[in-house]
């Protein structure tokens, strides 16, 4: 919850001045402002054409009805809204929003032809308890029940500590591997080998420009969700930068 709208847009066009055509031979980038701010950007995004992909931060389940407050995925993908995250561990820890509903939002984003970032997460608590692969087989089941592999293969899934976010305090290179590699297997497991290779998982909590490297050095995460360092263009751009130098083909 940053930035209002002439705020977003001097972000995202000084960050289409910085972006180097090289930065993005290997790096798809997508920002996520909030849904005030989502025309502005589009429309400054597409007249400028600065090479981002916008992305909404959560929607509802629904297309439409009494959900007074909340916003429809049909809206968001009339926007060219190409990414969706859900189950940000805010919305879980804050909103109450439960596994049940982060699967039906999931198939609401897929719906209307956009691609769910799916957050997936343990607690401190759970961490401390060594529940941390009970808690991510939990969610990511919930999650991909009922989906066919060529759907499952398309999404991004994230891995996102919630003792993690916000705090300063990111999972080590070792323990975002070992987490995207748990995940990567329950993929496989429930969607078959070719979708656990293909589906991209990302490590998200306490990025920043220092620890982006090191994260996207691991073979198992593909890419980053960042959350403070990108509320300004140069640090954004920094950790862009980093994990293009960590491409692996």
């Amino acid at each position: 919850m940053h930035h209002d709208h002439i705020e977003a847009l001097h972000l995202v066009r000084d960050l289409g001045l910085r972006l180097k055509p090289e930065d993005l031979v290997t790096t798809d980038v997508s920002v996520h402002p909030p849904f005030t701010d989502l025309r502005t950007v589009q429309t400054l995004v597409e007249k400028e054409r600065i090479p981002v992909l916008l992305g909404a931060q959560h929607c509802s389940d629904e297309d439409a009805g009494a959900r007074t407050g909340e916003v429809s995925p049909r809206m968001l993908a009339r926007l060219g809204t190409r990414y969706v995250i859900v189950g940000h561990s805010e919305r879980r820890t804050l909103f109450g929003m439960s596994d049940a509903t982060v699967a039906a939002t999931l198939k609401a984003v897929l719906r209307h032809d956009m691609i769910p970032i799916v957050c997936v997460g343990e607690t401190e608590e759970e961490r401390q308890a060594g529940r941390t692969e009970t808690k991510l087989e939990e969610q990511v089941l919930r999650a991909l029940e009922g989906l066919a592999p060529e759907r499952v293969a398309g999404l991004v899934l994230a891995y996102e500590p919630l003792w993690a976010i916000g705090t300063g305090q990111a999972a080590s290179a070792m323990d975002a591997e070992d987490a995207c590699v748990f995940i990567r297997s329950l993929v496989a497991k429930v969607a078959g080998e070719p979708a656990g290779e293909t589906v991209r998982i990302q490590y998200g909590g306490s990025v920043q420009a220092d620890n982006a490297e090191e994260l996207m050095s691991e073979p198992n995460v593909d890419g980053l969700l960042v959350g403070g360092a990108s509320l300004q263009a140069g640090t954004f751009l920094d950790v862009i930068r980093a994990c293009g130098a960590c491409y692996r083909s």
